[in-house]
C-alpha cells in the first residue's frame, strides 16, 4: 500500500538524457520513443486511429508496454490494419491468428479486431470519417491537462463515457470508457502530460 501511494504521488521523472517525463514513462528506449513523439500528439489520419483503438482494446489486462513491443507484429498480422482486408477474416485465418507467437493470443480479442473493422467500414460508408467522428466528442479540439502527480491522471471521463456508449452501439468491441480514455489520451484528444515534463511545455508551445 505505502509503495502504491508513492508512485501515485510522482511527479514528472527526471530521466539520464536530461529530460523529465511523465512519471509512467520507463527509461526504455521504446517507451521514450512512443512518449516523445507519439502519445498526446493529435492524430487526424482514419486508418491510424482505428489501428490505435484496435491496439488500445488489445491492451486490456495488461501493460501499454507489452502491446507496444508485439505493435509490428500485429502490423503483420492484420495486414497493416487495412479495414477492408481484416473484416474478410473467415474461421481459418482467426486460427491462424491465435496460433501467432507475435500477438496476444486471446480469442476475443482477435474476434473483436475483425468486428471492430466491420463496424469501421459501416461507419466510413456513411460519409463520415473516423476522424470526425471520434473528435466530435471533444467538438474537434483537445483537452490539455496538466496534472501535478502521477495519481491525478484520469482514468475515465464524461467524454470517454459518451465515446465508449457510442462505438458500442455502432459494434465496436473491447471499447470500455477506461479503454477509451487510454486511447484519447494516446491520439491527442487528451494532451494529459504531466506538469513539469518536457513534452507538456512542447505542446503548450505549439498552442500558442
Amino acid at each position: 500500500m505505502a509503495a502504491a501511494t508513492e508512485r501515485s504521488q510522482r511527479g514528472a521523472v527526471l530521466h539520464g538524457d536530461g529530460k523529465k517525463r511523465c512519471a509512467w514513462c520507463s527509461e526504455d528506449p521504446l517507451y521514450v520513443a512512443y512518449h516523445d513523439e507519439e502519445w498526446g500528439r493529435p492524430l487526424h489520419d482514419d486508418e491510424r486511429l482505428f489501428e490505435m483503438l484496435c491496439l488500445e482494446g488489445a491492451q486490456a489486462g495488461l501493460s501499454w508496454l507489452t502491446i507496444l513491443r508485439k505493435r509490428d507484429n500485429y502490423r503483420r498480422a492484420f495486414d497493416g490494419f487495412d479495414a477492408g482486408k481484416m473484416a474478410r477474416y473467415g474461421a481459418r485465418r482467426r486460427e491462424l491468428l491465435l496460433q501467432d507467437a507475435g500477438i496476444v493470443r486471446n480469442r476475443l480479442k482477435v474476434a473483436a479486431f475483425i468486428g471492430n473493422a466491420r463496424a469501421y467500414l459501416e461507419l466510413r460508408e456513411t460519409g463520415q470519417s473516423f476522424d470526425r467522428y471520434l473528435w466530435q466528442f471533444t467538438d474537434g479540439r483537445s483537452l490539455h491537462l496538466r496534472p501535478r502527480h502521477l495519481g491525478a491522471v484520469r482514468t475515465s471521463s464524461p467524454e470517454s463515457d459518451a465515446m465508449s456508449r457510442s462505438l458500442k452501439g455502432l459494434g465496436f468491441r473491447f471499447v470500455g470508457t477506461t479503454i477509451c480514455y487510454a486511447f484519447m489520451q494516446a491520439v491527442g484528444i487528451v494532451d494529459e502530460h504531466q506538469r513539469h515534463c518536457w513534452a507538456a511545455a512542447a505542446t503548450t508551445r505549439q498552442r500558442r
